[in-house]
């Protein structure tokens, strides 16, 4: 038994694993690395770093091999159409896997740890890209090394999952805080990743979207980027900074209008004609 669980150890360190879990059961579906990845991300979201680690490091043993010789193959980031993207997938999947796998051990305190595992995506997995079902790729590395900063700075500044939604809400926060610089840095990342997104679904409208509750929904980008120009006005303005909110109020009525924001109590409100009002006040 000794001489199994010293097998598995050696095993498991030649793989690159970071600090596996103890043993347990763990249902890894169909063994596929999308699975694998996926599965992580619900145990990231439930807090369950033994399962990450589980799922990660599955992972790992299956496809970083595959994942390597990907890596070098490349000297960019793979371009083209979401098929060719994919192509990669060994790559996407392992970068992905282990920024999970970071992420859990920031989160759970362990510094070192989560320092190791996002220094492997910046260095040896650098051009995997991570698929966001909202219909987008997002760059592991480049997160990770946001991670890093963050550890190495001390700074509380988190983007999360690097969701809209998740960075208009921490923007919501520091607005109420009157926090100026972390209400710029959080727009300022919705609109750098969701910008372009945004204006596409801006173009495709001629009327407020209004047929259900989803259908607004489905105009994420343009509403969070929306939102988050107003909130970036508020913050101008509470600051005292007026001309840097006539700006942020104005890119808002002019390029994104057609954006809405959702009411925790129910409703959907109107950025754009709540800027219009701000900037007619700003005049007056």
């Amino acid at each position: 038994m000794k001489k199994m669980v010293l097998a598995l150890t050696i095993l498991t360190a030649s793989l690159g694993m970071i600090h596996p879990p103890q043993a347990m059961a763990y249902n890894f579906g169909d063994f596929r690395s999308e699975t694998l990845t996926t599965k992580a991300w619900m145990a990231l979201k439930e807090g369950d770093i033994e399962a990450v680690l589980a799922y990660t490091n599955k992972c790992l043993e299956l496809y970083a091999e595959q994942a390597q010789k990907m890596q070098a193959s490349l000297e960019d980031y793979p371009q083209g159409s979401n098929d060719d993207i994919f192509s990669y997938w060994a790559l996407n999947d392992i970068s992905t896997s282990l920024f999970i796998q970071g992420e859990a051990y920031r989160q759970a305190g362990m510094e070192d740890e989560a320092k190791e595992a996002f220094m492997k995506v910046v260095n040896d997995y650098t051009y995997g890209q991570a698929w966001d079902p909202k219909g987008w790729f997002w760059k592991p590395a480049e997160a990770s090394k946001e991670k890093l900063l963050m550890i190495e700075t001390g700074s509380d500044i988190d983007f999360g999952d690097y969701t809209s939604s998740f960075m208009t809400t921490q923007a919501w926060k520091a607005l109420k805080d009157n926090d100026l610089e972390s209400v710029l840095i959080y727009t300022d990342k919705v609109i750098a990743l969701y910008g372009d997104k945004a204006v596409e679904m801006q173009n495709s409208l001629t009327e407020y979207a209004w047929e259900s509750k989803d259908k607004i929904f489905s105009y994420w980008a343009l509403n969070d980027v929306g939102t988050s120009l107003f909130i970036r006005g508020e913050a101008y303005k509470k600051a005292g900074e007026t001309d840097k909110a006539r700006e942020a109020y104005k890119s808002l009525v002019d390029d994104f209008y057609y954006s809405q924001c959702w009411d925790p109590n129910g409703w959907f409100w109107k950025p754009a004609e709540a800027a219009q009002q701000a900037l007619e006040e700003l005049e007056a």
